[in-house]
């Protein structure tokens, strides 16, 4: 639920709609190079259909002086006006619809078909909703993209300053525990909250982006847990031909002799067996993929198993920053000691949720995301996030998994030379 103080007006003057001008236009001569011009080209292409997300689906009744600042509220045709002057043919999409006493200047116009703004469009009429210069935001947006890791391809788009927009899905599984998390002892371990958006029928968040701060990352994704599939997903006891047929691929010593005699194997069998090829079982983590500066994203780590392959693959992403890695070890430490105390984390299972660290050399941090799995235990069923899981306990061994990452950080230390295994 998108609260009044979280959330500003889109007010738009002739005074607003100048300065956006004004700022477009220096934006425009700043990609003047053909180069840059093909980047920004790229990024909003694939940033397209969330460029039009202004408002929160729901926005609590305004305030006396949002009340008074709608006064100043241009008619449509005026808004469309600049943006044709700023953007050439392109129409803004902006509306001006009354919702209990709201104006929602993102919803369409009923049964009107919307152009759609592109987001560095966007972000440039709106200039004055931003906390830092639109130009300057603009640019960097598009020449230090949103780094995407293994499984979030296409996922996120930069909102603005700080702020990112991640696709959701419908049954508010995330958005609800985004908005359990900010009132939990781990609202600091995770991004920060801000508002779900439906558009087009579609369901994103607006939440911190944690690259922001941060100068020429290193990213690495890891995903948590000895289990990283819900029970749900398992329940179908069939056998079937073709996830025996994924299994004899991967390894075709992997089948039991009963499952050779079948060619078939179960849901639950696979998955296990998934989970087995990675790190997932033994440490209660695997590493999905990293990024470093300068260097394309490494991803084809699932088969990575042994404590020494993930010990050396931690090093070559710390690049050998004892500063990084020691910030680490207190931050995860810390996390720990806050899961511990969490009321949030003793009544949910935490499946399919990563850690997210980022570093530039100087300064790191991790945190805690990904939250589509991640639901209530059912009435009467507790777990410590340590034992071992059987089908009907919930356990996720997520505990388990944390207290391993934290000793191949700690382990990553002490291999100084090639020769040794780390």
């Amino acid at each position: 639920m998108c609260k009044s103080s979280d959330c500003s007006m889109k007010i738009f003057d002739s005074g607003d709609l100048e300065i956006a001008l004004k700022q477009w236009n220096d934006l425009k001569m700043k990609f003047s190079c053909t180069s840059r011009e093909l980047a920004a080209k790229k990024a909003d292409s694939q940033a397209a259909e969330l460029t039009n997300i202004l408002r929160p689906k729901t926005a609590e009744p305004p305030s006396p002086v949002e009340i008074g600042a709608n006064k100043k509220l241009h008619s449509r045709s005026r808004v469309h006006q600049f943006a044709r002057n700023a953007f050439g043919s392109a129409k803004a999409g902006v509306s001006a619809n009354k919702n209990n006493g709201v104006v929602d200047d993102a919803a369409p116009a009923q049964n009107a078909a919307t152009d759609h703004l592109t987001l560095l469009q966007l972000l440039a009429l709106n200039a004055l909703d931003l906390t830092a210069p639109a130009s300057n935001v603009l640019l960097k947006n598009r020449l230090n993209n949103w780094v995407q890791l293994s499984g979030h391809e296409g996922s996120f788009a930069p909102a603005g300053p700080g702020t990112i927009w991640k696709k959701s899905s419908p049954d508010r599984i995330e958005i609800d525990a985004y908005e359990k998390l900010m009132k939990d002892t781990l609202a600091s371990m995770v991004p920060h909250f801000y508002k779900d958006v439906e558009y087009n029928n579609e369901y994103f968040i607006e939440m911190q982006d944690l690259l922001y701060n941060f100068k020429n990352p290193a990213v690495m994704d890891i995903k948590m847990g000895t289990r990283t599939f819900l029970e749900t997903e398992v329940e179908n006891t069939k056998a079937r031909s073709d996830l025996y047929e994924k299994m004899i691929k991967v390894d075709p010593c992997a089948p039991t002799q009963e499952e050779l005699e079948t060619k078939a194997i179960t849901k639950r069998r696979y998955m296990q067996f998934r989970e087995n090829l990675s790190s997932s079982a033994e440490l209660g983590f695997r590493i999905e993929g990293f990024k470093v500066h300068g260097e394309e994203p490494t991803k084809d780590l699932k088969m990575l198993k042994s404590k020494d392959e993930v010990c050396k693959t931690m090093r070559q992403f710390l690049n050998g920053s004892e500063k990084v890695r020691q910030q680490l070890v207190t931050r995860l430490q810390n996390l720990r000691t806050k899961l511990e105390k969490s009321p949030f984390f003793r009544q949910h299972e935490v499946i399919g949720s990563s850690i997210l660290i980022i570093h530039d050399g100087k300064r790191a941090g991790a945190w805690m995301i990904d939250f589509a799995k991640t639901t209530p235990l059912p009435e009467g069923i507790s777990i410590d996030h340590r034992s071992q899981w059987s089908h009907g306990n919930h356990e996720d061994g997520y505990l388990t998994g944390l207290e391993n990452l934290i000793a191949v950080l700690k382990e990553s230390g002490k291999c100084k030379t090639k020769s040794n295994a780390c």
